[in-house]
């Protein structure tokens, strides 16, 4: 039965239904949102779920490195959307989402060690070790993109942003007239620019997972973000430039894959971490 306090009652259907305020209109007039399960315990453990890009602190819910998303960083999501909804919220970066996605059900699932790579406009990173993401002392770990390599850093040279404003650069056109599909499409047509700026995405991509290789000898290594959804262009151009960079004992025994739930991944590992929260999974949030 309801609780004393409590915005929780039994419908009709038999199913339990939780009441929370939701927005004021323009009135002042609460806005409510309901939240329903099959039982008591189920509303009761109502919360939400974010994703958040870059560097977060799990306890706080707070990003504190963005520097590709302007004013990004130092928003406190848990805190936030706790007190506007008073519901708990869980927040978890959003390629240690991909990651626990992939290892669950996609082209990770079986290995013991698994490195997630998402590239877009950045590069994001992710160590699932048997079925648990790695997060290193201070929750910063395989933050890949900052690493330096030459005179600037492995996002800012492989990055899908960069490939895009490369081939804008180099014709002398608007970068809005350029994205990863259109490169593709004109690569395929045999654009000598867009195959040479694809051919020095794939080697720094080559470059760099050789070097987070040599630090933690993954058995697969996972590539999602919208760009890697071109798999057959871009598959052999990666494992080559792979071989150029990693010795041949490691190189021989380190398999590149694709992510298998492409755009749905994250939503799909937050998912998986909402339930590990002890939620039932007929919560649905309206």
């Amino acid at each position: 039965m309801p609780r004393k306090g409590e915005n929780i009652r039994k419908r009709k259907d038999g199913r339990w239904e939780a009441r929370y305020e939701k927005c004021r209109d323009q009135n002042g007039r609460i806005q409510y949102g309901y939240l329903y399960g099959r039982t008591y315990e189920a509303v009761k453990k109502k919360k939400l779920a974010v994703l958040c890009q870059n560097n977060l602190q799990n306890s706080m819910g707070k990003c504190y490195a963005s520097p590709l998303i302007p004013n990004y960083a130092g928003i406190q999501y848990k805190k936030i959307l706790e007190e506007r909804f008073h519901i708990p919220c869980e927040v978890e970066n959003d390629v240690n989402c991909v990651g626990l996605a992939e290892y669950s059900s996609g082209a990770a699932k079986g290995s013991r060690i698994a490195l997630i790579l998402t590239v877009g406009t950045g590069i994001g990173g992710c160590i699932v070790i048997d079925g648990k993401v790695f997060r290193g002392f201070g929750n910063s770990a395989c933050e890949v993109g900052y690493m330096h390599m030459g005179d600037s850093d492995f996002q800012t040279l492989g990055a899908a942003s960069t490939l895009t404003k490369k081939v804008a650069q180099w014709k002398g056109e608007p970068q809005e007239k350029w994205d990863g599909r259109h490169v593709f499409e004109e690569a395929g047509k045999g654009d000598r620019l867009c195959i040479r700026a694809i051919d020095e995405m794939t080697d720094v991509l080559g470059r760099g997972i050789a070097n987070i290789c040599y630090v933690i000898d993954p058995e697969v290594v996972v590539l999602g973000g919208g760009i890697m959804a071109q798999e057959d262009f871009l598959k052999g151009k990666i494992e080559n430039a792979l071989k150029k960079y990693l010795v041949p004992g490691m190189a021989e025994h380190t398999r590149i894959a694709f992510a298998r739930h492409r755009n749905d991944a994250g939503m799909l590992g937050l998912f998986i971490i909402f339930a590990a929260c002890g939620d039932l999974f007929d919560n649905i949030l309206t």
